[in-house]
């Protein structure tokens, strides 16, 4: 086999760089290794699916074959996003599933996002799967393959459930995504007249990243609101699990600003339940959970995270501010930008001013992510030194469940540690522009104490 890279295995999913780490001999390996911890789990069948990225072929072709050299049968949903395989693990008979996808990368980028025996996989379950691969700990067998169309279904269900009160005229950007291959028809089959950008599943990404976590990815869809009668523009990342929201004026409301809606929906039918947030979420989230009947609950930064976390607590919904949004309200509790964006609609179907509705939602000043980049491994050794030591005079808490949360009476400042790349990354909100100075301050300081020659990115 080629040489295997650790560094692949990362906190969430494993992620490498076509023909550097990652390649069709590694992705054989990779189907091998999950495929004897679903047996030993006891299944026989795993979904699989992938983007539209040009090495998804055949590494999609070469997982498929390490999956059935263990035994496992395999059924294959072709081009789809990535909850329409969460979804094929809840419908198919089928608790286990693989999506080959880079995600938001660059395009010479791609990895797998795993759900095993119902779980959403991370940290040591996933390095486990490299521990197994080095050791050809496989169990052998000879199963079977199958190819399945779930768009219907997918959309029949979404339809079925998420209803619009009055039609409403929506622009969508996919930026040349896999969700490209399915927002527009979910919408039109809501009940929505749709304005496409971008929906032609393209690997090469021709147009913009697919990443709408990114200001400068949602400029097509501001300006194509500026000039046409849409009345909200929706935008997907590239393998369609994470939403980005613009409105009318050209405003981008960011996904812990959409929480505040789905919360106060939700818990409408679900009082005092838990709804998840991640640390990197404005202050403004728990007391607007806590003023419509519910138990606000911060955690880790993490889709996997956020997941297991809704599990355990049976929290009806969970989001990040990354865009991922997990409803287990009417749906299944995974990430799912399409599904996301159709319950946002249904929301603002009811509304008479959609831009007003979503522009008075509670904000302050703040900033988007920011990364302090460092060498492998040095954010990890950062944080872990600042939280034994690190002192914040004037500070109300700090939240150190992921990095240090430094909590104010006018904001807070955040510094955590990213799980798939040598970042600390940083993000502040505060009640004014003084303000936010100040704490941005007190978290350099703190960080300088440890490394004298940081480079801020602020």
């Amino acid at each position: 086999m080629s040489q295997l890279s650790k560094s692949i295995f990362k906190a969430y999913d494993i992620r490498g760089i076509i023909d550097q780490t990652l390649n069709p001999d590694i992705a054989y390996a990779i189907g091998q290794a999950f495929g004897s911890a679903a047996i030993a789990k006891g299944e026989k069948t795993v979904v699989i699916g992938r983007d539209g990225r040009l090495s998804g072929p055949a590494l999609a072709t070469a997982l498929a074959q390490g999956l059935q050299a263990t035994g496992i049968n395999v059924i294959d949903l072709g081009i789809v996003a990535t909850p329409m395989v969460y979804f094929g693990t809840h419908v198919l008979n089928a608790t286990s599933g693989i999506m080959v996808t880079g995600s938001h990368n660059p395009p010479d980028y791609n990895g797998f996002k795993m759900v095993l025996a119902g779980e959403a996989i991370y940290g040591d379950t996933i390095l486990a799967l490299y521990d197994r691969i080095v050791a050809k700990n496989f169990i052998e067998g000879n199963g079977a393959y199958s190819t399945h169309d779930i768009k219907t279904q997918y959309l029949e269900r979404i339809v079925s459930d998420v209803k619009i009160a009055k039609p409403l005229k929506i622009a969508i950007d996919c930026g040349n995504g896999v969700a490209g291959a399915f927002a527009g028809d979910l919408y039109r089959a809501m009940g929505c007249d749709v304005i496409e950008l971008f929906c032609e599943v393209d690997g090469n990404f021709p147009n913009h990243h697919p990443d709408p976590a990114h200001p400068e990815n949602l400029q097509d869809l501001i300006r194509c609101l500026q000039t046409t009668d849409a009345e909200i523009g929706l935008a997907f990342d590239g393998d369609g699990d994470r939403l980005g929201v613009v409105t009318k004026d050209g405003q981008i409301i960011y996904p812990d600003r959409q929480l505040m809606l789905f919360a106060a929906d939700v818990l409408s039918r679900n009082a005092g339940e838990q709804i998840l947030y991640d640390v990197k979420c404005t202050r403004h989230l728990a007391p607007w959970i806590k003023a419509h009947g519910g138990v606000p609950l911060m955690w880790k930064t993490g889709h996997s995270l956020v997941k297991a976390k809704l599990k355990e607590t049976g929290s009806p919904l969970g989001g990040e501010m990354s865009g991922h949004v997990f409803f287990k309200d009417r749906w299944y509790g995974f990430d799912d930008g399409m599904y996301a964006g159709a319950r946002l609609l249904e929301i603002l179907s009811k509304v008479a001013d959609m831009s007003s509705t979503l522009n008075n939602l509670p904000q302050s000043t703040s900033t988007p992510e920011l990364q302090l980049k460092l060498k492998e491994g040095e954010n990890f050794a950062i944080i872990a030194q600042m939280q034994k030591t690190a002192h914040f005079p004037g500070a109300t808490e700090v939240i150190d469940i992921d990095g240090l949360r430094v909590e104010y009476p006018d904001g807070f400042g955040l510094a955590r540690s990213s799980n798939t790349t040598p970042v600390i990354v940083m993000r502040f909100e505060a009640e004014s522009t003084e303000a936010l100075t100040r704490i941005q301050a007190a978290l350099k300081d703190a960080i300088l104490v440890v490394k004298p020659d940081a480079e801020l990115p602020y």
